[in-house]
């Protein structure tokens, strides 16, 4: 726990409303065993009201949800006790500044739990569009709808699925499939063919890749590598019938390539994200029979948020015991994390 008191002092920081929604009771009474927790336990929705700055003063750790401000270098300088942010969502990118990593704050996030629900809407995603579930119901709405079927290529035994980054979510994924008779592989820089080996699938480049997989799952960060990645030569390799599933980030798709392909009627998509959310009215792959869309739906909702608040609170209860962090997060995986 470091140089705080025994007795630590808690904000929280996340949209109006969240509160009750993403934190149990129970998860609660366990923040308030750990200390005290500021403001009568209300989340702050902004750090730089009079009110705010108050309280900041006094917080030595500080538990972010959905819609917690960016901890800027004046948020930072308001917080000289801060030791710990704890942030129960994914990415924090959006969250953290460099005035956060200069004074050596522990971070912590849930990634590793919001990718449980991605993965699993993944793997049904790639069952389906195996079995050719999304193009019959397209058929099923417009007998005469251009969707890629080819009954020989129908069924989930020995079906060729490349997955795009060894991701947390891209991890599960693997680790989901294990039961079905399919064949695997995965392009991903950072995966060494000894690690490939362990997760029991092929390594492979991406371009290799692309021209390899009957099915393409995207599960990569969207940093500046990894923008455009699938563009027109990766989309063009993919074989006939090829389905291209994509629950990570719309701008590793370049998506005017992507619609040229699909209006073709070659190749399919399940998109839970696009270039622009929420996807523009006009977008074809609204319209286009050969797309199944979802407005970024696959991370976690509903009864699945609870393990994105089990996260944090298991990490400023590991905190208060002087333990090390489960899920950290350093400057030098900003390169590299979503």
């Amino acid at each position: 726990m470091g140089d705080a008191a025994d007795r630590p002092t808690i904000l929280l920081a996340m949209m109006p409303g969240l509160l009750d929604y993403a934190f149990t009771p129970e998860q609660r009474a366990r923040l308030d065993a750990v200390g005290e927790v500021l403001n009568g336990g209300e989340p702050l929705d902004d750090l730089s009201s009079p009110e705010s700055l108050d309280l900041l003063a006094r917080a030595d750790v500080l538990v972010g949800h959905w819609g917690c401000p960016t901890l800027t270098e004046e948020v930072m300088a308001a917080a000289p006790r801060l030791q710990l942010f704890a942030y129960a969502a994914g990415t924090v990118k959006w969250q953290v500044t460099d005035a956060v990593w200069e004074r050596d704050v522990r971070v912590t996030s849930a990634a590793a739990a919001n990718a449980v629900p991605v993965a699993e809407y993944t793997v049904a995603a790639i069952l389906f569009a195996n079995k050719g579930v999304f193009s019959f119901a397209a058929r099923e709405r417009d007998p005469e709808a251009l969707v890629p079927i080819d009954p020989t290529r129908i069924g989930n035994v020995g079906r060729r699925v490349g997955l795009v980054g060894a991701s947390h979510v891209g991890r599960i994924v693997i680790e989901l499939l294990q039961p079905y008779d399919l064949e695997l592989a995965v392009a991903d820089p950072y995966l060494s063919d000894e690690d490939a080996r362990s997760l029991g699938v092929a390594r492979m480049e991406l371009d290799e890749l692309c021209a390899w997989a009957e099915l393409l799952s995207l599960h990569a960060p969207e940093v500046e590598a990894t923008k455009g990645m699938i563009g027109a030569a990766q989309l063009t390799a993919m074989p006939d019938g090829a389905t291209l599933v994509n629950t990570a980030r719309g701008g590793l798709i370049d998506e005017d390539a992507l619609v040229a392909e699909l209006s073709t009627g070659r190749i399919a998509a399940v998109l839970d994200v696009t270039a622009v959310e929420p996807t523009p009215a006009d977008s074809p792959l609204r319209t286009l029979p050969n797309v199944f869309l979802t407005p970024h739906v696959a991370g976690a909702a509903g009864t699945e948020m609870v393990r994105l608040a089990e996260l944090a609170v298991e990490e400023v209860e590991r905190w208060s015991r002087g333990e090390p962090a489960r899920y950290p997060v350093v400057a030098a995986d900003l390169d590299r994390i979503a």
